[in-house]
């Protein structure tokens, strides 16, 4: 096996649970899923397909919160072990850089992504159709909310957690006005995150099995370790019973991220516990967050679990990157730069 490793900072009070002897494949799930569960604060119905990341000491998350009038918004929490969680009733309230109110209509699938000193929040807001919509805080009290990124339709909004040649670089999955059937994920650069260009093709939806074989998006920011950019996405299928999400991961350059070096042919985790296939979507699994220490090389995976739960799963640097090498599959023109 390759000795892989994580580059990035000590985060040894992440939560951890051992795998257990008789589980097959590289990832595993909390035994205690999920951690989240229905009607956890006044107001609000269901919470999953958040975003989480550690902060002072402790954990910081950004949460998708259906209301009780079926509206998503993005509310705050707190979590002392990142298991147990403190949601705030009160959705986040947005400015602009004027001081001004900039509430969006609403706020589903929230990403959250420190790069430098600043935490962004992505997520999939109401722009005349589903859109980008982005936010900056460096304290979690100050909320400013940015121009939107990109025209609709697009999801699945992924910034990278460090500039790569001086840009900041996002991934995204366009697509049209119907449920995603556009289905690649693809890249962009800014030097100011309001001027974005240099948009590369990553990602093909298909292979050989059929898991992704209707569309595929982003997930937690991409990972850097010693074998490159870690990413973990969704990949949907399309059964006579609906959709089935599952998750996969993949490989890209360090320093051509719109490369795909190495890309599972497996799903890594789908839908078969209850908290997975019963819900108010059933069989979904959202990946939408990691944390990870760099010194075991230790990864933690918050994913949404059947549009109703949080879920958390585990694996290791080395175990996952070297799974996906061991089982890799070239799609479509995934190895080019991306730019025809």
């Amino acid at each position: 096996m390759n000795q892989v490793k994580i580059i990035g900072e000590s985060l040894n009070n992440i939560p951890w649970q051992v795998k257990p002897k008789d589980h097959y494949g590289p990832v595993w799930r909390h035994t205690e899923n999920p951690v989240i569960n229905r009607n956890p604060v006044r107001g609000i119905s269901r919470i999953f397909n958040s975003a989480v990341a550690p902060y002072n000491g402790k954990f910081v998350g950004i949460f998708r919160a259906e209301t009780i009038n079926g509206r998503p918004h993005l509310h705050l929490g707190w979590s002392n072990d990142a298991l147990n969680w403190e949601i705030e009733e009160k959705a986040i309230e947005f400015i602009d850089k004027k001081g001004k109110p900039y509430q969006p209509r609403y706020g589903y699938d929230p990403r959250l992504v420190k790069v430098e000193d600043t935490f962004y929040i992505i997520w999939c807001t109401d722009f005349h159709g589903a859109a980008l919509g982005l936010a900056e805080t460096k304290d979690f009290k100050s909320f400013v909310r940015l121009e939107n990124p990109f025209l609709p339709f697009n999801r699945n909004g992924v910034l990278f957690p460090r500039k790569i040649k001086g840009n900041f670089v996002m991934l995204s999955r366009p697509s049209d006005s119907g449920h995603t059937p556009f289905g690649d994920v693809f890249l962009s650069e800014s030097p100011d995150l309001k001027y974005w260009g240099n948009h590369r093709h990553v990602m093909s939806k298909g292979g050989k099995g059929w898991w992704q074989a209707l569309k595929i998006g982003g997930g937690p920011a991409p990972i850097e370790t010693t074998e490159g950019w870690l990413m973990f996405y969704h990949g949907v299928t399309r059964t006579c019973n609906g959709y089935v999400y599952s998750m996969g991961a993949a490989l890209l350059d360090i320093d051509e991220p719109s490369r795909v070096k190495y890309r599972c042919e497996n799903f890594i985790l789908t839908p078969e516990e209850w908290y997975e296939e019963k819900g108010f979507v059933d069989n979904v699994i959202f990946p939408c967050a990691t944390l990870q220490d760099g010194d075991t090389g230790r990864i933690v995976i918050y994913y949404g679990a059947a549009d109703t739960y949080v879920g958390v799963a585990y694996t290791t640097v080395e175990e996952i990157v070297n799974y996906i090498i061991e089982n890799h599959e070239s799609v479509g023109e995934d190895r080019d730069l991306g730019r025809i």
